[in-house]
């Protein structure tokens, strides 16, 4: 049985992303293929806010939905039988409905509350809510699509 949560290090076992691209920092609250809770540490000293804005740092709304899709794509490779998974790429697809309701400052811990809404063969949907202490940072729904890996 599969645990309901992975530290940094499975994460990279599953997804290609390394630092300082890779967002993630923990996956908690995995239910099987359809739902989770990613976890991104913030800091000022995150890559993406030491010019973003010098003197208010904030991260970038890019960040944020990139930081949804690497989630969904932890999600559906830890769910995937791993020899299916072998040599594959999840790459994002479409971005739709993406709202950025408040600044996500360093210092903290933003949640990603991200569902599974359908799948068609190699193609997902997905929809997720950024917080910061219960507080709705960002929503948005994206697709993604699983694709072989070049050799």
């Amino acid at each position: 049985m599969k645990s309901d949560s992975i530290d940094k290090k499975k994460i990279e076992s599953l997804l290609p992303h390394r630092e300082p691209m890779l967002l993630i920092d923990k996956l908690i609250n995995i239910v099987h293929l359809k739902s989770a809770t990613a976890i991104v540490k913030v800091r000022k000293n995150s890559f993406f806010v030491q010019g973003h804005f010098p003197g208010q740092p904030v991260m970038p709304g890019v960040f944020i939905v990139e930081a949804f899709g690497q989630a969904a794509a932890a999600l559906t490779a830890y769910g995937v039988d791993p020899k299916e998974y072998e040599n594959k790429l999840v790459y994002l697809m479409g971005v739709d409905k993406a709202r950025f309701r408040n600044p996500v400052l360093p210092d903290c811990d933003l949640h990603l509350d991200i569902e599974a809404i359908r799948s068609h063969g190699r193609v997902w949907k997905y929809k997720g809510v950024a917080k910061v202490n219960e507080k709705r940072m960002a929503d948005a729904e994206w697709s993604a699509t699983v694709v072989d890996r070049n050799k």
